[in-house]
């Protein structure tokens, strides 16, 4: 096989990995990632359709929960190798929320960052602790020499550019002053949101729509999928997009795969 020169990585919240496997399959044949990351599985790590994800040719590591959270890494023709199964800092913190790998030469995070609501609140609190545990482990690997992606469904609306009404979100947890000021001091260690900076500072681009009113069809969402980069991979930036058809189809999680292309490492 010869070797690739773009590299696609790729963040999918799947909102039930059982439900809706064979959309993650149509997708993965279409649209052929290298490196995905899953999020909100659904699923004891013995309902992990493995079998069915070798067959469409991916090697697969998972952490799974049963009936919530989830996460997963997926690697093309290739089998992850595991560096880290949970975000350190709580012992005590057992959901299955962040799992770490190297894939194709890249080091590569699913996470699943808390949503936070109802807030204020115990499950707020959580959100803005997780965070602060994120952006210790995270500043361990912006400054790697070698490439890095956190790639996930970090449950945060950095602007009011990505959220189509902000005024009805304001009192979510998703964009409260305290979420977003975490979000841009992870992103000033020095990683790169991948998506915005391909469409640009100005340009609407959502990732989520919930089911309500058609809001898919109108597309009125919201970004909170994120394509993190550090400096090494962010140099190779290609290109950046969201496939919204996935999020179209019948039955469909209220996500869409989020994705970036980039330079292949050693090319």
């Amino acid at each position: 096989m010869p070797r690739r020169t773009l590299m696609k990585l790729a963040t999918f919240n799947i909102n039930g990995i059982g439900t809706r496997l064979p959309h993650l399959l149509a997708w993965l044949e279409k649209e052929a990632p290298d490196i995905v990351a899953l999020q909100e599985l659904k699923a004891v790590d013995e309902a992990f359709p493995a079998a069915e994800l070798e067959a469409a040719g991916y090697g697969a590591i998972w952490h799974g929960q049963r009936s919530w959270n989830g996460v997963a890494l997926l690697a093309r023709d290739s089998m992850p190798v595991e560096s880290r199964r949970g975000l350190p800092g709580d012992p005590d913190d057992t959901q299955s929320r962040y799992i770490e790998a190297a894939i194709h030469g890249i080091v590569v995070a699913s996470i699943y960052l808390p949503n936070g609501n109802p807030q204020p609140g115990p499950k707020f609190d959580y959100k803005l602790k997780w965070m602060q545990r994120l952006a210790r482990h995270a500043r361990t690997l912006v400054d790697l020499p070698h490439p890095v992606a956190l790639l996930g469904d970090f449950n945060v609306i950095p602007t009011d550019l990505d959220v189509y009404d902000p005024k009805a979100w304001r009192k979510d947890a998703l964009m409260q002053p305290e979420v977003r000021e975490a979000y841009v001091d992870l992103l000033g260690q020095g990683w790169t949101d991948a998506l915005r900076e391909t469409v640009g500072e100005d340009d609407v681009i959502y990732t989520f729509w919930d089911y309500f009113r058609q809001h898919a069809e109108r597309d009125r969402g919201l970004r909170i999928d994120h394509l993190l980069l550090n400096p090494v991979l962010a140099k190779g930036l290609k290109e950046a997009g969201v496939d919204r058809w996935v999020r179209l189809q019948d039955k469909a999680s209220d996500h869409a795969p989020t994705w970036v292309t980039v330079k292949a490492p050693g090319r």
